[in-house]
Formats: structure tokens, C-alpha cells, sequence
């Protein structure tokens, strides 16, 4: 049964569900004050159509309404698939690019566009207001979690792979959120389960990973996640608890004044900090905006009984600014030419 919808500013905490649909006590759980969002995963998708009313059903509790988000990238990180469009790994794009030399390549930024645009649209239309994605991080051969997912090794070809990744996602009506700042590609443990460690200096992270960030992509960029990787020679702390990354560094010298989305604070690489309570307060201490707690019921509500954090006026005004000024229905997108034109290249290329 859906009641009305609660009048509630959008709050810093982005929490998931279990299943195919709500439970009475999700619900409750979704209008608590401190929730500002939904992430969903391949466990709540079976058909386009449960897609739509799962999250016409999120979107029901809440005025404003809740921000829906999922990480379908493409490649192997594509939460929806059947009755979705198969989207490739980010690398494909940059093999298309190098297949050209060294010259700026036109077709290969083009062919982005229309993955992003492909990507936006079919979430869109189906209730899910953001994706995150693009991954900024480069590929140095040594993380397999990044792996694939990365455009390329050159980080002016991966700026400007996912400059034309997020046009695509913008012309269809979505945000981009870029990941993982600094750079997460040169760890090689994976932070879902490990304490990713970086060993190099600051000049080094500045000039490679940090690249893509200082391109005009940091313009159109909604959000951006900080790593869960300790960089031992610049800050003691994991980038998404650390004031120097966040504040000094992406606020600060980078100019960047959209939303910092914490990552996953359940996984290994958050545990340093302590428990559910002490690394959202680091989270949001070090300037994340809204922070992330997923696969854990039990941390959420742990989380949502205990934390009082103060929530800055431009804090909720960023996050509120996620909501997209609209969204076409699926049927639209079978007669939309631009959408038809788009999904041909994105067939071409998964």
C-alpha cells in the first residue's frame, strides 16, 4: 500500500533496498529525515517494467522525491541487463580511439556520446535519476577492479572519452559522476574487500590520475566519489576521509563545486575509520556531501538511529540539484531517431 508522500528536504544518507519491490519497514526506512536517496543493484531488476514501478514506488514517498541511482557503466558493471541495451567496457572506447594514432578522434568521442546518451535515456525512462559513472581512473595495468573499466592509460584520451560520455548523458537529461578521485588505478587491491594502499607522491597523482579532473569535464561534472585508497605519502587517511583530497584539493584547487558522493562505507577500505557512525561523521567532516551505505540493513538503521550531523544549506541545495528536469517513457524511445542512431553505435561496439 503507497501513502501520500512526505514533505522532507533531501537528506546525506543514500541507502538501498532487499528485493523486486518495498517492504513496509523499507518504506519507513526511506522516509526517515536523514535519507536522501536509493541505490539499486542487479538484485532489485528483473523486468523493465518492475524497474518502473519499483521506482515509481521510491519516488511516491517522498517530496522532493528520492534520488534513485545505480552504477551501470557497461562492461561488467551493468546492474540491468535483460530488456536493456548491452553496453560496452569503457576500454572498448579507447581502443577505438587508438585505432586512429595519436590524433584527436572525433568518431571514437562521438561514439561515446552515444553511449552516454544510450545509458541515460534507458534508465531515465525507466524511474532511475543518475548513474555513476564515469570511471576517471586510468588503467596502469595493475587493478583489476579498475581494469576494463577504465578508458585508457593517457589521461588526455580518458578526459576526453568521458567529456563525450557525459555530453551523452547530459543530452539525454542525466548528471555524471565522475570516479574515484584521485585515482584508483594504481592500487592494485580492491578496496571492496581490501585496504587499497598507493605509494607515490603527490606530483605523481597530480599529473596522471588528477588530469582528467582538471579538464573542462569538471564543469559538467554532477558528482564526483573519492577512493577508499590511502595515498601513504600525501595523507594518512583514505581520499573519502581526507580534508587534504576533498577539501584543499578537489574544492579548493581544482575549483569543484558539485556534489562528493562518499563510496560504499561498508566496504573493507571504509572500515580504518571505525564503525557505521564514525565514517560517516569522517565522510561528511571531510566534505562529502551524501554518503553511501549499502548491503547492510542493519548499519543503515544503526546509522540512521545515531547520527546527528548539520547539513550545510549549499550541501542540500547540491544534492537536490540531482534531480533531472525530465524523463521519457520507454515507448518514446522506440520512435526517438537521435535514440535509434545512438543504440545502433552502442550494438556496433558491446
Amino acid at each position: 500500500m503507497v501513502s501520500s508522500a512526505v514533505s522532507l528536504p533531501l537528506g546525506p544518507v543514500m541507502c538501498d533496498v532487499a528485493g523486486l519491490v518495498m517492504t513496509d519497514a523499507e518504506r519507513e526506512t526511506l522516509r526517515h529525515p536523514l535519507v536522501g536517496g536509493v541505490i539499486l543493484f542487479a538484485r532489485n531488476y528483473e523486468s523493465p517494467e518492475q524497474l518502473s514501478a519499483l521506482c515509481a514506488d521510491i519516488h511516491a514517498l517522498r517530496n522532493p522525491a528520492l534520488i534513485i541511482a545505480v552504477d551501470h557503466e557497461g562492461g561488467r558493471v551493468q546492474r540491468f541487463r535483460s530488456g536493456f541495451t548491452r553496453l560496452p567496457a569503457m576500454r572498448k572506447l579507447g581502443e577505438l580511439w587508438a585505432g586512429q594514432g595519436d590524433a584527436p578522434n572525433t568518431a571514437a568521442k562521438a561514439a561515446a556520446q552515444d553511449v552516454g546518451f544510450v545509458l541515460a535515456a534507458e534508465l531515465l525512462a525507466h524511474g532511475v535519476d543518475l548513474s555513476f559513472t564515469p570511471v576517471l581512473d586510468l588503467d596502469f595495468g595493475q587493478s583489476a577492479v579498475v581494469g576494463d573499466r577504465s578508458f585508457h592509460r593517457d589521461p588526455a584520451i580518458a578526459a576526453e572519452l568521458a567529456h563525450g560520455l557525459m555530453l551523452g548523458l547530459r543530452e539525454a537529461g542525466m548528471g555524471a559522476v565522475g570516479k574515484h578521485f584521485p585515482g584508483h588505478g594504481f592500487a592494485e587491491a580492491d578496496s571492496h574487500v581490501a585496504i587499497p594502499v598507493d605509494p607515490r607522491g603527490f606530483d605523481a597523482i597530480w599529473a596522471d590520475d588528477i588530469a582528467p579532473y582538471r579538464h573542462d569535464l569538471k564543469k559538467i561534472l554532477s558528482g564526483v566519489m573519492p577512493a577508499h585508497v590511502i595515498y601513504e605519502n600525501v595523507d594518512p587517511n583514505p581520499a573519502g576521509f581526507s580534508r587534504f583530497w576533498l577539501q584543499e584539493i578537489l574544492r579548493g584547487r581544482l575549483g569543484y563545486d558539485g556534489v562528493i558522493f562518499s563510496d560504499d562505507l561498508t566496504m573493507e577500505g571504509a572500515t580504518v575509520v571505525g564503525d557505521i557512525v564514525a565514517r560517516a561523521t569522517a565522510a561528511h567532516g571531510a566534505g562529502c556531501d551524501m554518503v553511501l551505505v549499502c548491503n547492510r540493513p542493519d548499519l543503515t538503521n544503526d546509522l540512521l538511529s545515531r547520527w546527528q550531523p548539520e547539513v550545510s544549506a549549499r550541501s542540500a541545495e547540491r544534492i537536490l540539484a540531482l534531480t533531472p528536469g525530465g524523463r521519457p517513457g520507454p515507448e518514446a524511445l522506440s520512435v526517438d531517431t537521435r535514440f535509434q542512431q545512438a543504440w545502433h553505435t552502442v550494438t556496433q561496439l558491446a
